[in-house]
């Protein structure tokens, strides 16, 4: 419970404290809110290419680079998926209790499944049904389990957990994470996910990340191995997603570039835009983001987004010790 590749393009050493935490609270600010806004680029610019192959991909838009709504789900032009409201929904929870509570998160969650979203997870649903069944806030351990859903909402843990130590980070990400997703491959990816934005939040360039989190979660975990063949038309699996993410991440050199790119292997391609899109908000920075993709993106989820990352990020701020129910 929580009371409380190129070089870096806005990477300045003068701007660290000694523990690594960055001192100039307007580059952390715009790192903070580009990746909320980034999460919500990346899920509404890949929902219109969700389930389609990159081969369809070309063949209708040759390159998709816009923020256009429609797709399976005939989405409103810039409206997001289930990616960005459960983060919100997560924040909402943290921010309520001023904690990461596992039975405030899941009866938000519950909630947040109540109110019919426009799209749910087939293991998300399971989690959540069980939870209203048992009261129980830890989904039994599946092996089926190894999707994508824990990752994808999971920037608030992120940013409420800036500074504290490792161990803490990781049961923070599990205590939301299990609700709906038990499954050590997802715990590795989402974990390894949360803690690389937490260097980037710090000012970590993309080559330390590659060798201090990337190489290492796939030396333990083959199927995150993303160097040996590009993974095309990607499932919900968190292996195939991570691989898209890594890959879109570490082969360029902007914030549009890594989306785009993530977005046109097709597949899961909200998630895996929503996953890149928090990695390369946190990297560039809000300044990065294309001036087309926020005015195209919905007005409410743009206010939501930047408003949660400000007060999550001022929660963490005022929070003067971790405690652990």
């Amino acid at each position: 419970m929580l009371s409380s590749a190129p070089p870096h393009p806005i990477h300045d050493p003068e701007h660290e404290h000694s523990n690594g935490c960055c001192a100039d609270p307007a580059v952390l600010k715009s790192r903070v809110r580009g990746s909320y806004l980034g999460l919500a680029i990346g899920d509404a610019l890949g929902a219109t290419v969700e389930f389609m192959t990159p081969y369809e991909i070309r063949h209708q838009y040759h390159v998709h680079q816009e923020i256009l709504g429609g797709g399976w789900l005939r989405l409103k032009k810039g409206q997001v998926t289930d990616d960005t409201t459960m983060a919100l929904a997560l924040g909402e929870a943290i921010l309520a209790t001023g904690e990461i509570n596992a039975s405030a998160i899941a009866a938000a969650f519950d909630a947040w499944m109540r109110a019919k979203p426009v799209d749910i997870g087939h293991t998300v649903r399971s989690g959540l049904m069980h939870y209203r069944r048992t009261g129980k806030t830890t989904a039994p351990e599946d092996e089926m389990s190894a999707g994508n859903g824990a990752c994808m909402r999971c920037l608030p843990i992120a940013i409420t957990t800036l500074g504290a130590n490792e161990k803490a980070v990781r049961q923070a990400s599990k205590i939301q994470a299990h609700i709906t997703h038990n499954n050590p491959l997802s715990d590795a990816g989402t974990e390894t996910v949360i803690l690389m934005i937490q260097a980037l939040f710090k000012g970590q360039t993309l080559n330390q990340q590659l060798h201090h989190y990337a190489h290492p979660l796939a030396a333990k975990y083959p199927q995150f191995y993303f160097r040996k063949r590009p993974c095309q038309n990607p499932s919900g699996f968190i292996g195939h997603t991570l691989r898209v993410v890594f890959d879109a991440l570490f082969n360029t050199d902007s914030l549009e570039d890594c989306l785009v790119e993530a977005v046109n292997r097709g597949g899961d391609a909200d998630t895996t835009g929503a996953i890149a899109g928090m990695l390369a908000g946190a990297c560039y920075g809000e300044t990065a983001i294309p001036q087309r993709w926020l005015k195209a993106l919905d007005a409410k989820i743009q206010g939501a987004c930047t408003a949660q990352a400000e007060q999550l990020l001022s929660l963490r701020n005022a929070a003067s010790e971790v405690n652990w129910e």
